[in-house]
């Protein structure tokens, strides 16, 4: 079928929203009509082949939609059902099965290598193969995903509003609650006030940690953040001794501490700025990074963690946050601004430029 897609020709090439060919649905997969997908950091990263994916490509990874047809084998979807698409996985490796989706052995191939799961690609353009990203591509009109990698969501919530739950704010989120399970009481540093680290502090909130500390460089990013539970807020461009001015709140060092900002000298800072025995965590793409393993993590019993997708089964994770967010107690809708499909390019300049701390684009 014929649809419309961003695509981008070559590294750091714009968006440019072009006709292509969408092959059916296979076995176990669905053709759904995108409804919205999410901006998100690592369609940038991507973009700009810091994570090398096959050019050209339709990325775009937080899709929602309505189903319009099903492949072969699928029994738990049919022609109607509004859903929310996550990340790719094999299903069948080791990490698969033992419930860690998120560290799929096969999970850089399925979701970064411009094909779908069976090693096939859906797009088309003028007869040469598109590649797919995080197998969904839903910088679209239209997208076959795999049934796998796709959620249920309820009649009483928007459509659109859910779909960065299957990536950024699931990440976030899913660090604190699935991963962190921090103490009630504790203390945690979130370095970094976009999408993932807002959507941590929320989370931290609903933890009952004691101190949650925003650092950021954006005044009015670090006001909405004490907004959704942030106890202490503080500016990275006005604080001449970020780590001193964490270790004086918390009393010697934050229980835990997340960077969510992708930056180097931040994640040294994260780990920094834990206790003894505490732990830092990395959540955003983030390059070389140099450190005293005496002196900055072994000598003081800490951890240094990554993670991948928020440690979370998306079908029982995004549920999860979807009550939180009816109860009032994850108002991620606060994150969100809304941009036509036609205004892609703007969307991620202004995302780029902490304008917006998540873009939803809007195909319909």
């Amino acid at each position: 079928m014929k649809i419309r897609a961003a695509v981008v020709h070559g590294k750091g090439q714009p968006f440019q929203i072009e006709e292509l060919d969408l092959d059916p649905p296979r076995a176990g997969e669905l053709l759904v009509k995108i409804v919205a997908s999410g901006v998100c950091h690592t369609d940038e990263v991507a973009q700009l082949q810091f994570i090398p994916v096959p050019l050209p490509a339709v990325f775009g990874h937080e899709g929602c939609g309505v189903v319009e047809e099903t492949g072969q084998g699928v029994t738990d979807f049919k022609k109607g059902d509004r859903v929310v698409f996550s990340f790719g996985f094999c299903g069948h490796c080791e990490n698969c099965l033992s419930g860690h989706q998120h560290a799929c052995e096969n999970f850089n191939a399925i979701n970064f290598a411009g094909v779908m799961s069976d090693g096939t690609t859906r797009l088309l353009q003028n007869g040469v193969n598109v590649s797919s990203f995080f197998g969904q591509s839903s910088f679209a009109t239209h997208a076959v995903v795999n049934q796998d990698s796709t959620v249920k969501v309820d009649d009483d919530i928007d459509l659109a509003l859910a779909a960065p739950l299957g990536c950024g704010i699931q990440t976030g989120a899913g660090a604190v609650l699935n991963r962190l399970r921090p103490g009630f009481g504790s203390s945690i540093a979130v370095l970094g006030c976009g999408t993932v680290g807002m959507s941590a502090i929320m989370a931290a909130k609903i933890a009952g940690c004691a101190q949650i500390i925003a650092v950021s460089g954006n005044p009015s990013s670090l006001k909405l953040a004490k907004e959704l539970g942030a106890t202490h807020a503080v500016n990275r461009k006005e604080t001449d001794d970020i780590v001193g001015h964490i270790k004086e709140i918390t009393s010697g060092g934050a229980h835990y501490a997340i960077d969510a900002s992708g930056v180097s000298d931040l994640v040294r800072k994260a780990l920094a700025c834990v206790r003894v025995m505490g732990t830092a965590v990395v959540l955003g793409v983030t390059g070389d990074l140099t450190i005293n393993v005496q002196q900055e993590l072994m000598g003081e019993a800490k951890s240094l963690i990554g993670i991948v997708e928020g440690d979370a089964v998306p079908k029982l994770f995004i549920p999860e946050l979807i009550e939180y967010y009816k109860a009032g107690r994850f108002p991620f809708d606060k994150l969100i601004r809304f941009y036509d499909f036609k205004d892609i390019n703007q969307a991620f300049e202004d995302s780029h430029n902490g304008k917006v701390i998540k873009a939803v684009l809007k195909m319909v």
